[in-house]
């Protein structure tokens, strides 16, 4: 094809960790890429039961790409999951624009169903990106009627695009085959991350402005103070620490076990609950880290590790962190436990805050450095290359 190749890619809302991927595929001279949103949630304030606070992300979620904005007719976000996105303006853009290919993220939603038949009755190849990774999945007659809906969408794809080992394997549980699946890693913006960290004081300094010890083993816990993040396995796991170890646990984000955390974490010591802390922020918490734990009972996949491993931090994480299988290496980037294990985290954190390592961790800055958006942008050039000449 000797124009450039007419992509869409369908999402929810302006995501921090979706933009930069955006503005790589739209520096791509052989893609023209337009970006169909159904929210402007994150662009402007909004409220995020997560973490249990408003709010509104302080790096550029629109810049460097075109991107358009749909109504979503469910302003107050009722109706469960599949009626919080309803956009049927999706329809009238797919058909005016005659793109060659859409790319759409997840099937959670009316509206991407709806972006899936219109495509699929256009003749325009469709894309599917998830974050499925199969370790929870439901059986019984709700499961039969996953298989048998994922069935019927999945015989209409022309390509998957895989974000990592198991949402690989996911997709050939449905007797995908290998080559209508195409790797798109699952990256955050090293550059970014590499740089913020390269413009910060020591590590020492950081840590002295904390009022943390600067000899001490810290470790982190970045998200949102929620049940199934199982924070609260953390803190206890720390509490389980040897007495005279030189340790401590901070808690980088908020939610509604903040309450809970801190109370226990007056008993404990050592402990500091910062609060949500925007994306301009984070860098010096990382830095000022030695190990990322994330103890989730589900996590999809867990970007917090891509950006822990670009300050070269070592990982803990459950056996049901998505990103673990990937970017988790027993004695080299870090551990994986079984989740709601707290004796073995405490092992492992036990472990860790006997070791003397050298920070960063040039092992886990040469495996995340495969992990970039630059990565993902190539594998999407790949697919929409390999499904333009099927076509």
């Amino acid at each position: 094809m000797s124009r450039p190749f007419r992509l869409a890619f369908l999402t929810s809302h302006p995501i921090q960790y979706q933009a930069p991927l955006f503005r790589a595929l739209a520096r791509r001279p052989e893609i023209d890429l337009t970006v169909l949103f159904c929210s402007e949630d994150g662009v402007r304030e909004y409220e995020d039961s997560g973490f249990g606070t408003p709010i509104k992300w302080d790096t550029p979620l629109l810049e460097g790409y075109r991107h358009v904005f749909l109504k979503n007719l469910n302003a107050s976000k009722r109706g469960g999951t599949l009626l919080r996105l309803l956009n049927p303006g999706v329809g009238r853009v797919l058909r005016e624009h005659r793109f060659d290919a859409l790319i759409v993220h997840g099937w959670a939603h009316f509206t991407n169903w709806l972006a899936f038949i219109t495509a699929s009755r256009l003749g325009v190849p469709i894309l599917l990106r998830g974050e499925s990774n199969g370790l929870r999945e439901p059986g019984g007659i709700k499961g039969a009627v996953k298989r048998c809906v994922l069935g019927w969408l999945f015989r209409r794809t022309a390509g998957f695009l895989a974000i990592g080992s198991l949402n690989r394997e996911f997709y050939r549980r449905y007797d995908v085959a290998d080559e209508r699946i195409f790797f798109a890693p699952y990256a955050v913006d090293n550059v970014f991350f590499r740089a913020q960290h390269r413009g910060l004081p020591s590590r020492d300094r950081l840590r002295s402005d904390e009022g943390i010890p600067v000899d001490a083993c810290v470790f982190m816990f970045c998200g949102k103070l929620t049940a199934v993040k199982r924070p609260l396995d953390l803190l206890e796991a720390f509490a389980r620490l040897p007495h005279d170890s030189s340790c401590f646990l901070l808690f980088v984000g908020d939610g509604p076990l903040r309450p809970q955390i801190e109370a226990r974490a007056h008993e404990v010591g050592n402990v500091r609950v910062t609060g949500f802390r925007n994306q301009s922020e984070l860098p010096r918490y990382y830095a000022m880290a030695d190990v990322l734990a994330l103890p989730s009972a589900f996590e999809p996949w867990g970007l917090v590790v891509n950006e822990a491993l670009n300050y070269g931090l070592d990982i803990i994480a459950s056996d049901q962190v998505g990103a673990a299988v990937d970017l988790v290496r027993r004695g080299v980037t870090g551990t994986v436990v079984p989740v709601g294990d707290v004796p073995g985290l405490a092992r492992a954190m036990t472990q860790y805050a006997s070791q003397s390592r050298t920070r960063p961790s040039p092992d886990a800055l040469n495996l995340i450095a495969d992990w970039d958006v630059s990565a993902a942008a190539d594998g999407i050039v790949t697919a929409v290359r390999a499904v333009g000449a099927r076509e």
